[in-house]
């Protein structure tokens, strides 16, 4: 794509900031909340597209994705990509970058509002209540949600910001922060792969030693100490492999490893 003109407003942006709070409506066990973010940025697309109907359809349908992050933080990521959009930058590019953050803008997002905001808020309006003040669990109400919207707010004005002037400024360096983007995207996978899928080979033999005692040897610690998680890794390259070839659904992956999961222990072999 060639750089263009901008067509959205600071309108635009945030109507997909408070359309933000729609997020999880759509939210599935397929795409998570995937369908709610092609929500948000429906009208913004339509405008930037808006005598382009084939890339309406490709910049929209290439958001109907997984896509998992921390609502409040949802409006930085969308006017960052809407920018890209709107500045005519590759549809893939956008993707790139917008997969990129949401790992990060989760984890930022959490430790504001569940750390920070509702330990105080919730802190303060409960002496409050204690102290005979009937308004307090009204007060918690009112400040939160007003905080959770002064969030939202703010975080889609950085977004519009930080988007339009790096756009202007590193127009034709965009693919390179793509494709860091993705090695990050990457790295952040492989780490809650080998975290959060839990494989473990149960199989055993028992060999007796010189000095006539037996000893136990499990294959998975064989296993791990020639390459330290790769039961995990290769589990999740199936379903990559599966997802992305075969373009099964979540459900039938789940059906899968749950049926898997229960023969092959059945069996003895996992663990």
């Amino acid at each position: 794509m060639e750089y263009k003109e901008s067509t959205l407003t600071k309108k635009d942006y945030m109507k997909a900031s408070l359309r933000s709070y729609f997020l999880q409506n759509g939210f599935n066990y397929n795409s998570y909340q995937g369908t709610g973010y092609a929500f948000i940025i429906y009208p913004a697309l339509k405008k930037i597209y808006k005598n382009e109907p084939d890339e309406l359809k490709e910049a929209l349908g290439g958001n109907i994705e997984f896509y998992n992050t921390n609502p409040h933080m949802v409006p930085f990521i969308t006017s960052l990509q809407l920018a890209m959009l709107d500045h005519g930058e590759d549809v893939d590019d956008a993707r790139s970058i917008k997969m990129a953050l949401m790992g990060p803008m989760a984890g930022i997002g959490d430790s504001i509002a569940q750390f920070g905001l509702a330990p105080l808020f919730s802190t303060v309006c409960a002496g409050l209540a204690m102290e005979g003040l009937i308004l307090g669990p009204i007060l918690f109400l009112v400040a939160m949600i007003g905080g959770m919207l002064a969030i939202k707010v703010a975080m889609g004005y950085i977004g519009f910001k930080l988007g339009t002037s790096v756009i202007d400024t590193l127009s034709k360096q965009i693919a390179k922060i793509s494709e860091a983007a993705n090695i990050i995207g990457v790295t952040v996978i492989s780490g809650l792969a080998v975290n959060f899928v839990k494989a473990n080979i149960a199989l055993e033999y028992t060999t007796t030693l010189e000095t006539g005692e037996n000893q136990v040897i499990a294959f998975q610690t064989i296993l791990d100490q020639i390459l330290p998680n790769l039961l995990p890794a290769l589990i999740t390259i199936l379903v990559y492999i599966l997802i992305k070839k075969y373009n099964w659904s979540t459900y039938k992956l789940i059906g899968l490893l749950l049926v898997a999961g229960i023969a092959l222990s059945a069996l003895g072999i996992l663990g």
